[in-house]
């Protein structure tokens, strides 16, 4: 039986209407990237896909990066966004781009972000 909640619990527990879908990704720098191309490969990330599309981006690393991507306010990112991600990183070169699935960011969070 469906447990009914008031719209101020559905807002904290994130989810029916305030449900957040995003979506992993990882790749990797050749070896022997200097530090500086990395920071500046991030930089451009952020100005070019993130920032305008309204994405967020909480991610680390240094040759090898990993990180989780939503919205910057409540809402689904959709396919659009997870192939807009993928074919920017592609075109810069970068090896082993992988983009995961949609899931919920605060209920289904995959292991490997959970470090």
């Amino acid at each position: 039986m469906a447990q009914q909640r008031s719209r101020r619990l559905r807002k904290k527990l994130h989810i029916e209407e305030f449900q957040e879908l995003g979506f992993s990704v990882s790749w990797r720098f050749a070896e022997g990237t200097s530090v500086e191309t990395i920071d500046a490969t991030l930089d451009k990330f952020v100005d070019d896909v993130i920032d305008p599309a309204g994405l967020a981006f909480e991610g680390s690393g240094y040759l090898h990066w990993e990180g989780l991507i939503c919205l910057q306010k409540t809402g689904h990112c959709t396919d659009a966004h997870r192939e807009l991600v993928a074919a920017w990183l592609k075109a810069q070169q970068l090896q082993d781009v992988k983009v995961s699935e949609l899931f919920d960011i605060w209920w289904e969070l995959p292991e490997n972000l959970l470090s």
